[in-house]
């Protein structure tokens, strides 16, 4: 034991003045990792044939003989028991009903715990506790207590960790630890189980993770063993530490086609917190595979919602790269091109700048000439209008001014005379070419008016023209409005209305109008010459 002792210091030792990195060593194993996953087929072939030459030699033990047979069946569940979990789970039956037949009690709670093991680690909890309650407590001898309750511990931390909730989870970490306080209270650990919890100790006395590393190569475990160590020693570190641990784990599980997943699940895990995508789902993938091979319906539960954030993960980061690498080409051309033409650029964006202040210049000029041009269009037909309906008024005025004189000729006797003039004079008629000469005219001016003064109006109490008519009464009264015709006098007589009528019509109108009355004839007077584009 001293001399273990004196090793295990001179190791430490020697490996905290190593020169290895931590990241060195873990891109490595990462390397090694990465070519031997590519081999899977070869390390499943190798275990295949080990498992094919146990069954054949169980098949020639003999059967009347428990030693043979039981030894061989307990080699055909270790290779099983990480590989093929229905034939192992075949396996362990074998075990546990060859030990009921020989009543071999020690051999009996192995194989029972050999099961309950199995039946832990591949998500069937249910089970396991009725394996458990099946054991048979009251013969255990202290070392099978010792492991009956690290056996349960172990199945109340996994049901936890699958749980994964705020309230029940803590419960079975609980119970977990309350058993393995138990079973540490009741054995001292040996010289591995010692080395190992050092990882756990705080200060001084926690070793670094490259002792580790060399002493679980340097000693005597199997690949399954180093696997299993290294995985729980890795729960005592973080980053790259964690990660050699990981991999080591992850090789050493590989190397020996062991199919329950755990390592390298906990590798895909680590690697995606340090956001490293791509290695991530290289694990997880393989971890996925391995559970669907081996059966571990936990282990895929805990996968699958997992992968699908490291997709997402990596297809951000293929974006980001691709759009990083469009813009780092973007610059270096842009600067390229800067550097080779940027005194000429220079002359050129002078020389446009003054062409286009004097285009500029010339455009507001031509504008502003051109605005004035449609002021003054826009003016010359108003007074134009303006003129024609004066023109027409007077017309009217002249031909009532005949009517009287027709009438005085009648009052004194001339009534041939007066009959002439009064036949020749069709007023009426005059009038209404007058109001369709101004309908026309005005419609050509603002060919939008009607439907413009109807949006105005309430849904129901729009203006509908009749067939052949351009404008009514009480539009053209508004027409007048808008052409600038606003005295209510001058509005009667170009209409041959009074004045009352001519407001009856307007109040009229306004009533049906949503606005109020000042506000729904700004409206009418804002109504534009041509549709606004």
């Amino acid at each position: 034991m001293i001399r273990r002792q004196i090793f295990l210091t001179i190791l430490w030792l020697f490996t905290a003045i190593s020169g290895y990195s931590n990241g060195h060593i873990a891109d490595s194993l990462w390397h090694v990792l990465k070519h031997d996953l590519a081999k899977d087929k070869y390390y499943v072939q190798q275990k295949e044939n080990k498992i094919k030459q146990l069954k054949l030699a169980l098949s020639a033990a003999p059967n009347d003989r428990f030693r043979p047979q039981f030894d061989l069946l307990s080699k055909l569940f270790g290779e099983y028991s990480a590989f093929r979990f229905d034939s192992a789970i075949a396996t362990a039956h074998k075990m546990i009903a060859l030990s009921k037949k020989y009543e071999d009690r020690e051999n009996l709670f192995q194989s029972q715990k050999a099961f309950t093991t199995l039946l832990v680690k591949s998500g069937f909890y249910k089970e396991a506790f009725e394996s458990l309650s099946a054991m048979d407590t009251a013969h255990f001898t202290k070392l099978n207590r010792y492991e009956f309750l690290l056996l349960r511990s172990g199945l109340n931390v996994e049901i936890s960790a699958y749980n994964n909730d705020a309230f029940f989870s803590k419960r079975y970490s609980a119970v977990g630890q309350r058993d393995y306080d138990e079973a540490m209270a009741m054995l001292t650990p040996d010289e591995t189980e010692k080395t190992i919890n050092l990882a756990f100790s705080e200060g001084p006395k926690k070793p670094p993770v490259e002792f580790y590393y060399k002493y679980l190569n340097n000693n005597k475990f199997t690949d399954h063993q180093i696997a299993m160590l290294a995985t729980r020693v890795s729960f005592a570190y973080s980053n790259q530490d964690k990660l050699m641990l990981l991999t080591l784990a992850a090789i050493k599980d590989l190397r020996s086609s062991i199919k329950e997943t755990f390592a390298i699940f906990l590798l895909g895990q680590e690697l995606f917190k340090q956001d490293r995508n791509s290695d991530a789902y290289l694990c997880m993938n393989e971890a996925l595979k391995n559970a669907s091979f081996y059966g571990t319906r936990n282990r895929a539960a805990q996968i699958e919602p997992i992968l699908p954030l490291i997709v997402n993960g990596l297809i951000a980061e293929e974006h980001h790269e691709k759009r990083m690498l469009w813009i780092g080409i973007g610059i270096f051309l842009i600067v390229a091109v800067v550097l080779v033409i940027q005194l000429v650029l220079l002359r050129k964006q002078m020389i446009r700048i003054k062409l286009n202040e004097q285009i500029i210049q010339q455009n507001n000029k031509e504008l502003n000439e051109l605005n004035g041009k449609l002021w003054e269009s826009s003016r010359i037909k108003e007074e134009l209008i303006g003129l024609f309906l004066n023109t027409c008024s007077l017309h009217i005025e002249t031909l009532e001014n005949v009517k009287r004189k027709a009438q005085h000729k009648i009052k004194t006797g001339k009534y041939e005379e007066a009959v002439t003039m009064l036949a020749d004079i069709p007023i009426q008629k005059e009038r209404k070419n007058l109001f369709k000469t101004l309908d026309k005219v005005f419609v050509t001016l603002f060919p939008n008016f009607v439907t413009a003064f109807n949006a105005l109006l309430k849904p129901e109490e729009q203006i509908f023209l009749k067939e052949g008519e351009v404008l009514t009464a009480s539009l053209r009264i508004y027409a007048l409005m808008r052409l600038g015709v606003t005295d209510i006098k001058a509005i009667g007589r170009i209409l041959d209305f009074t004045e009352n009528t001519v407001y009856t019509y307007k109040t009229r109108i306004r009533s049906k109008s949503t606005l109020q009355p000042e506000a729904f004839e700004h409206m009418v007077m804002g109504i534009k010459f041509t549709d606004e584009r």
